[in-house]
């Protein structure tokens, strides 16, 4: 499903130059993969996690998304790789909020085709178990309410990958493991799945882990004992 070669990524930092985000980096993910990516902060992770969502461009190299060359993809071109094949789950949730919660789950269908679906939205809410929570604002749901709003929003489309930013970062321990129970879930499914973190009982849900350093991959290996884990940490 993600093939990339060679790919690097630089910014101008005014008097300080140029500096390198990621530097010539190569992996292959298959469809229906568990990757976790790892490393300290300042590393390239989320540099990474950008460039793979299409939410940036590369300043060299390729990127092969589901067989499409997308390194060189216009703006119009990549809104919609992101729309239909992409779904995002961020620390922060990103949920607007004055909007319900099935009216969140309900952006990407707008941006789509400017066309609502609020059956389809609810089933989004309730594959989640908050369907009873759907005229809910934001500041009226928990934190790991919040989230798995956020994961039904990333679901609409039913997008191949999901991509997911320290997913629980901002949870207490048993909402965490609510959230990881779900993407472990979508694992399940088929879905491929790429997440960034820093905490250890999160990283032991995936099946593979990729470890930056200073832009680079120094490590690229098959987690032992994949696949499960018992608790999660709190917010960090």
């Amino acid at each position: 499903m993600i093939q990339v070669t060679d790919l690097s990524k630089s910014y101008s930092r005014g008097d300080k130059g140029l500096v390198h985000a990621l530097v010539d980096v190569s992996f292959e993910i298959a469809k229906g993969e568990f990757v976790v990516v790892r490393g300290a902060s300042g590393s390239g992770k989320s540099t990474l996690l950008n460039l793979i969502g299409c939410l940036d461009v590369p300043t060299s190299g390729r990127y092969l998304f589901a067989g499409e060359d997308v390194a060189d993809y216009r703006d119009k071109q990549l809104a919609r790789i992101r729309n239909q094949k992409i779904g995002f789950i961020f620390q922060s949730f990103n949920l607007l909020p004055r909007t319900t919660a099935i009216e969140n789950v309900e952006l990407p269908l707008v941006y789509l085709d400017g066309r609502v679906d609020r059956k389809r939205a609810l089933a989004a809410l309730e594959r989640v178990g908050l369907a009873a929570r759907a005229r809910h604002f934001p500041n009226e749901l928990s934190g790991g309410e919040q989230q798995r709003v956020a994961i039904a929003r990333a679901l609409i489309n039913s997008p191949g990958l999901i991509l997911a930013d320290e997913p629980t970062g901002n949870l207490d321990q048993k909402a965490g493991a609510e959230v990881m129970g779900i993407l472990q879930e979508l694992h399940k499914e088929g879905r491929t799945i790429l997440l960034v973190t820093h905490d250890d009982e999160v990283a032991r849900y995936a099946r593979r882990e990729l470890f930056l350093r200073d832009g680079r991959i120094i490590s690229d290996r098959t987690l032992p004992g994949h696949g499960h884990s018992t608790a999660i940490g709190g917010a960090r």
